[in-house]
């Protein structure tokens, strides 16, 4: 589309600079300012685009909302998190609401294009990326809801004419705002990630390498936490990942199924029980997370080779004796 055009269609508006001049005037050098999306969405938006001239630049801030920018001319620098990140004409650049960043005043005629978009509008274009890889990385945790982290995506598309031409049309709709844009602002995003995850080359993350640890360990944070009710499906449901794809990541790392972590926590917590109250064996399989006693009594004997009542029998005198 023609500068121009852009500048005419997409420009902040006056309440929108309001907004920003208020918020970054009652920040300082020790709290960064953090931005609500209300003030650029109109009728239940789940995305808005602005064009920016970079001479300008923005203090350090936070938002509620993902961003991404779009170097449209010129080359912009972003400072995030302490690190500084430069992107040429064509980059793109996502950032999840829990980065701090901000840009420097740049040259004058750089002009960026930021897209504000709620976290939720990802749902369909996760949904069409199957493969475990950055992209996919960024958009599962920006959608969890617990202990997410802060994480960027740089995206080094130069060249890719298949991506600028992707988001031309995300700028087409959005001057145009046809009746489906919706559908068509998440299916034409989920063709970019699409096309991207062909060449993994020009993809720069701060996340993705501990991505896996991520899983693992608030998997097992949870076993160790909610032992008694947790399940795959809700850790898996947590990271946007199909069932099969979960238990995949927890066999390779870990060497055992969920399953087996599960159990052997829960047994853990039997033999705790076991010795250090007086609950009847019927309520701590319950307690634990068994309701089918027939089962929790095979299981236990199969692990200690003796019934519950012969293991509290035999250790818990010798451990009050040791104590």
């Amino acid at each position: 589309m023609k500068e121009q055009e852009l500048k005419k269609l997409l420009c902040l508006t006056p309440e929108e600079e309001q907004y920003l001049t208020e918020k970054f005037q009652i920040a300082d050098e020790h709290t960064a300012a953090e931005l609500e999306f209300e003030p650029f969405f109109h009728n239940r938006q789940m995305i808005a685009v602005r064009l920016l001239d970079a001479e300008a630049g923005i203090p350090t801030h936070k938002h509620k909302y993902i961003e991404m920018f779009y170097a449209y001319s010129g080359s912009i620098t972003h400072q995030i998190n302490g690190t500084e990140i430069t992107l040429n004409e064509g980059d793109l650049l996502f950032m999840n609401q829990y980065v701090e960043h901000g840009r420097p005043p740049g040259e004058k005629g750089n002009l960026g294009i930021v897209f504000i978009i709620r976290p939720e509008f990802f749902d369909i274009p996760l949904q069409m990326i199957s493969e475990e890889n950055e992209i996919r990385a960024f958009l599962v945790n920006s959608l969890r809801q617990n202990n997410p982290v802060s994480q960027y995506l740089l995206l080094h598309t130069n060249g890719l004419r298949l991506i600028h031409n992707l988001v031309d049309n995300l700028l087409q709709i959005s001057c145009e705002k046809p009746g489906n844009a919706l559908a068509l602002y998440q299916y034409t995003m989920g063709l970019i990630f699409l096309h991207l995850t062909d060449s993994s080359h020009c993809i720069s993350s701060n996340f993705f390498h501990g991505y896996r640890d991520t899983i693992i360990r608030e998997t097992l944070s949870c076993i160790d936490s909610h032992y008694s009710t947790v399940t795959l499906s809700q850790l898996a449901d947590d990271f946007h990942q199909p069932l099969s794809t979960m238990s995949k990541i927890i066999k390779e790392e870990t060497g055992h199924t969920f399953r087996e972590l599960l159990m052997k926590k829960r047994f853990q917590m039997a033999v705790q029980l076991l010795l250090e109250t007086d609950l009847r064996v019927e309520e701590i399989a319950i307690y634990v997370g068994y309701e089918n006693l027939s089962y929790f009594y095979r299981q236990f004997k199969k692990r200690c080779k003796m019934t519950p009542r012969q293991y509290r029998l035999i250790h818990k005198n010798g451990f009050f004796r040791r104590a």
